[in-house]
């Protein structure tokens, strides 16, 4: 039967640390960019991302922004401020409240509505970066972990919007053990991962699922064991096996380039015709 160690296990954080680095190194160099931002909100996430970027491309080319709302605790900014000090790295802290209030001025607007409003606000999170990548020729680094891109458990054009994904191969629960293995807090590195897009909100409450029993369906399926032999190689409910597999099935628009309509070529070529 798999096991959560199972999953930990399948990877050398040493070997992944350094692929990571070297990918990054090599996207920068091409890209001709200055360096990058890394939106950081004092999750595991975002910190192992800040962490792996300040290293490979050295913490004067990174910038952080840590980008609170009145829904995110003051333990979040305290930490991602002491990471961003602690590896070197320019940080701003700009809350988003101001710029989620001028909104209101649409007349559809519904401040009753927890999960627009939550998208929204992480779409202001996604434009700030972009400007700021903007204005100083820096790249968006993502904080997007495997588990998360698997079951679209992102807000598209938000926390999607980005121009790389260091840790987007590694699954929530690897995400952890990377950032133990490179020195961060270990409350930060078992904090509960949160969006914090409103009050009381949990990854794991708003999935009805932990993590762990999350990975271990995602990893199962990705090293190709049939979907009708996940329950018993992994010892989860059939129903919660296909309520996995249901996200990343549904979710899959999320992860792909918007679909464009495709016109018979017959109708793109204009024949010439020869003179009567």
């Amino acid at each position: 039967m798999i096991t959560i160690l199972d999953v930990v296990n399948s990877v050398d954080y040493v070997k992944a640390r350094d692929e990571i680095v070297e990918f990054l190194r090599d996207y920068f160099a091409k890209s001709r960019t200055k360096g990058a931002v890394v939106g950081v909100s004092g999750g595991v996430d975002s910190c192992t991302a800040l962490a792996l970027t300040a290293s490979a491309l050295g913490p004067r080319r990174v910038s952080a922004l840590i980008l609170p709302s009145g829904f995110t605790p003051k333990q979040d900014v305290e930490d991602a401020v002491a990471v961003a000090k602690r590896l070197g790295v320019r940080y701003y802290v700009v809350a988003i409240d101001q710029l989620l209030s001028a909104y209101a001025a649409l007349p559809f607007y519904d401040e009753s509505d927890v999960v627009a409003r939550g998208n929204l606000m992480a779409r202001i999170r996604m434009s700030i970066l972009y400007y700021y990548a903007n204005k100083n020729n820096l790249l968006v680094v993502g904080t997007g972990d495997k588990s998360e891109i698997m079951l679209g458990y992102f807000t598209k054009y938000g926390d999607g919007g980005v121009d790389i994904l260091p840790i987007g191969d590694l699954y929530k629960t690897q995400v952890r053990q990377m950032a133990k293995f490179l020195g961060l807090p270990e409350p930060i590195a078992l904090k509960p991962s949160s969006p914090r897009l409103w009050a009381g909100q949990t990854a794991e409450g708003e999935l009805g699922m932990k993590y762990g029993d999350i990975d271990l369906v995602l990893y199962a399926y990705e090293i190709g064991i049939p979907k009708e032999d996940i329950p018993a190689e992994t010892g989860l409910s059939r129903s919660r096996v296909e309520s996995i597999l249901a996200r990343v099935r549904e979710n899959a628009h999320k992860r792909a380039p918007p679909p464009v309509a495709k016109l018979a070529k017959s109708r793109l070529i204009t024949r010439r015709t020869s003179k009567p």
